[in-house]
Parts: structure tokens; C-alpha cells; sequence
């Protein structure tokens, strides 16, 4: 059974840093696509970063692109979000998703992942 489980969120001051991971289980991981999503409340899920099957190519939401970095791990099944500078307006439970059609170029569309994880919050406080 395909699963993906976040952690490492948490409650940060502004300007401090959090590392978000995402592990697969049951999946050929390596085979995935994989993104990160955020909901903040009372708002609609955004796309917050994502990353090709490799690791070459990655696509970031312009508010973070220079706060945030995705990677990702295949030997350890894993994909991390790698948050500095973090701001109030971070706030929100954090979600991994992942594809496994055969795209190269990874995905912002929340409707190209089929796979979800259950979430984890990130909570910045001012």
C-alpha cells in the first residue's frame, strides 16, 4: 500500500528554520514526482514546491523560492522542504504529494498528484 508520511513540523519564531521530511512506503520511489502543499486556515490548498523524479529540476512558489529548498533522497525514499527565514504567513499544515506517470519535468498542479501524506503543521509565530 502506497504511503507517504510527513514530519518535522513544528512552532518557530520568524526567521527561524524548520526541515519538513516526507518517506514513502510501498512505492518505487524513485519512479515519483513529488511536491509539497500547504493550507493555511480558512484558505484553499497552495503549492508550495516540487521536484522531478531525479532531483534536476525543481519548481518553487514565488513567495518562498528564496527561503525554501526541496530535495529529495531515493536511496532513503525521502523528500524534504528545507524552510529558512520562515514568516506568520508560513503558517499551515504542510502536505507531500506524489505522481508516478512517466514525466520528466516535476508538477504545481495538485490535481497531477495522486498520492497524498496526512500532514504536518507549521506554525510561525511573530
Amino acid at each position: 500500500q502506497v504511503q507517504l508520511v510527513e514530519s518535522g513540523g513544528g512552532l518557530v519564531q520568524a526567521g527561524g528554520s524548520l526541515r519538513l521530511s516526507c518517506v514513502a512506503s510501498g512505492v518505487t520511489f524513485s519512479s515519483y514526482r513529488m511536491g509539497w502543499f500547504r493550507q493555511a486556515p480558512g484558505q484553499e490548498r497552495e503549492f508550495v514546491a516540487a521536484i522531478s523524479r531525479s532531483g534536476s529540476t525543481t519548481y518553487y512558489k514565488d513567495s518562498v523560492k528564496d527561503r525554501f529548498t526541496i530535495s529529495r533522497d531515493n536511496a532513503k525514499n525521502t523528500v524534504y522542504l528545507q524552510m529558512n527565514s520562515l514568516k506568520p504567513e508560513d503558517t499551515a499544515v504542510y502536505y507531500c504529494a506524489g505522481d508516478s506517470r512517466f514525466t520528466v519535468v516535476p508538477s504545481r498542479s495538485e490535481s497531477d498528484y495522486g498520492v497524498w501524506g496526512q500532514g504536518t503543521q507549521v506554525t510561525v509565530s511573530s
